[in-house]
């Protein structure tokens, strides 16, 4: 989807809620779509304090996320580490995520065995699916390598993984 459509299309959320699309939420949201990364509030709040243009608020930054995720521009994962991740998914295709708890890596996968299974599932019980998370949490391949050359005894603990999953 191409940045101008993105813009409008959040001046057009943003008209709904009876708000602007300021410079400052301009920003956030060109800086947003800009990266193909998983990035925190922070480390969005830090790219625009590096970068030039209007001054934008650590408490703007969360507002303006807020309404990108209610907007349906990003989404939110919960990695089990204190601290929500955001992607932009307007235009993109629906993904699962694998979380590395030693490391923090997030791979991305899609799976049509899995996300049959899923179907098959609420349709066996009259349920009607609106939107999913699929998160895996365990060691990416190089924290796995680390893992078993360390000596007996020298494992560090890892983070425990949330028990349950949220709708989105």
């Amino acid at each position: 989807m191409k940045q101008a459509s993105i813009e409008k299309a959040f001046e057009e959320f943003l008209r709904t809620r009876e708000l602007k699309l300021t410079s400052q939420r301009e920003r956030i949201l060109r800086r947003a779509f800009a990266t193909h990364e998983h990035f925190t509030a922070e480390t969005l709040y830090e790219w625009m304090r590096a970068e030039p243009g209007p001054r934008v608020s650590r408490a703007t930054v969360y507002r303006t996320l807020g309404l990108l995720l209610d907007g349906g521009f990003l989404a939110s994962l919960d990695t089990g580490r204190g601290e929500l991740m955001y992607e932009h998914v307007l235009g993109h295709k629906h993904h699962d995520h694998m979380v590395c708890l030693s490391c923090g890596r997030i791979e991305e996968f899609n799976d049509a065995r899995i996300e049959a299974l899923q179907i098959e599932a609420a349709a066996k019980k009259g349920f009607t699916i609106q939107s999913h998370a699929h998160r895996l949490f365990g060691l990416c391949r190089s924290c796995a390598r680390k893992h078993v050359d360390k000596p007996a005894g020298a494992h560090a603990p890892t983070p425990a993984a949330p028990t349950h999953e949220s709708a989105k």
